[in-house]
C-alpha cells in the first residue's frame, strides 16, 4: 500500500533525484530501527532474564545515568548505520548535501528513538509484548513517515496523523539538509518534544516501577533502614542481603 501511494505521488516535489530524495528517509529509517531495537531488546533481555538491571537500580547511581547509558548503545548503532546509508547514497547520487549539521540532526534522531526503545523496554512484560510494539509503532512509520515518498500524497486524515509521528520531523530535518533546502524548524521543535517526552517516561518508570519495588524487601522497609542506621555494621549486613537474597 505505501509502494502504491508512493507510485501515485510522481515526481519529487524538490526537483532532485529521486534516489536522493529517499536518502534521508532510508538513514532515519536505519537511525529508528537500530536507536529503538537495540535499547529496547537490550532492556527487555537484563529485566527478564538476566535480572541484572534491577542490580543496576540498586547501584548508587543517579536514574538519570541509567536512562543515557541504557540509550547510549541505541545512539551509537544508529549513527553507524545512518552513515552507512550516506556513504552508500553519496556512491549513488550527486544531489547530497553533506554537512556537519546533518550529522547532528542524525544524533538527535537516534537519540530520540533509542529514547522511545528504552521505555519499550522497560514497559514489555515479555518478548511477545515487544514485538507488537515494534509491529504496531515502528513497522507504519517506517513506511508511512514521508521515507520513500511525500506525506501529500497521503489523504489529507491521514496525513494529518502522519504529521504528528516523529518520524515524519526526523526524515524531514535529515532531508532539509540533505538536499539543501529550507530547514523545518518546526519538525525540531516537534521531536525535542518527543525527546523531553520519552526521557521523562523513562525515569518515572524507573522510579516508581524499579526503586519503589526494592523499596521494601522480605518485609523490611529498605528506606527506613538507610535513613536509620549507619552504613557499617549489622544495619549494613542485613541490607545487603534482603537486597541481594531476601533473606
Amino acid at each position: 500500500m505505501a509502494f502504491g501511494l508512493g507510485m501515485r505521488s510522481g515526481s519529487t516535489e524538490s526537483g532532485v533525484d529521486y534516489i536522493a530524495y529517499i536518502v534521508p528517509g532510508v538513514i532515519a529509517i536505519s537511525s529508528m530501527n537500530a536507536g529503538f531495537s537495540s535499547s529496547s531488546q537490550k532492556i527487555l533481555l537484563q529485566r527478564l532474564f538476566h535480572s541484572s538491571f534491577d542490580e543496576l537500580v540498586l547501584c548508587p547511581m543517579h536514574t538519570s545515568a541509567i536512562v543515557l547509558g541504557k540509550s547510549l548503545f541505541g545512539i551509537v548503532r544508529g549513527m553507524l548505520g545512518g552513515t552507512i546509508m550516506l556513504v552508500l547514497g553519496m556512491f549513488m547520487t550527486q544531489d547530497l548535501t553533506v554537512t556537519p549539521w546533518l550529522f547532528v540532526v542524525m544524533l538527535f534522531s537516534c537519540t530520540t528513538f533509542s529514547m522511545l526503545g528504552v521505555m519499550a523496554g522497560l514497559l514489555a512484560k515479555n518478548s511477545t509484548t515487544l514485538m507488537m510494539i515494534s509491529s504496531v509503532v515502528i513497522l507504519p512509520m517506517t513506511f508511512m513517515c514521508g521515507t520513500l515518498f511525500s506525506v501529500s500524497a497521503l489523504p489529507e486524515p491521514l496525513a494529518a496523523v502522519v504529521w504528528a509521528l516523529p518520524l515524519t520531523h526526523s526524515t524531514e530535518m535529515l532531508r532539509g539538509l540533505a538536499l539543501d533546502t529550507a530547514f523545518p524548524w518546526v519538525s525540531l521543535a516537534v521531536l525535542a518534544v518527543y525527546l523531553v517526552a520519552f526521557y521523562v517516561i523513562d525515569h518515572y518508570v524507573i522510579v516508581k516501577k524499579l526503586y519503589r519495588r526494592c523499596g521494601t524487601v522480605s518485609g523490611l522497609d529498605i528506606d527506613r533502614i538507610l535513613s536509620d542506621a549507619d552504613t557499617t555494621g549489622p544495619s549494613c549486613l542485613k541490607l545487603f542481603l534482603a537486597c541481594m537474597f531476601g533473606i
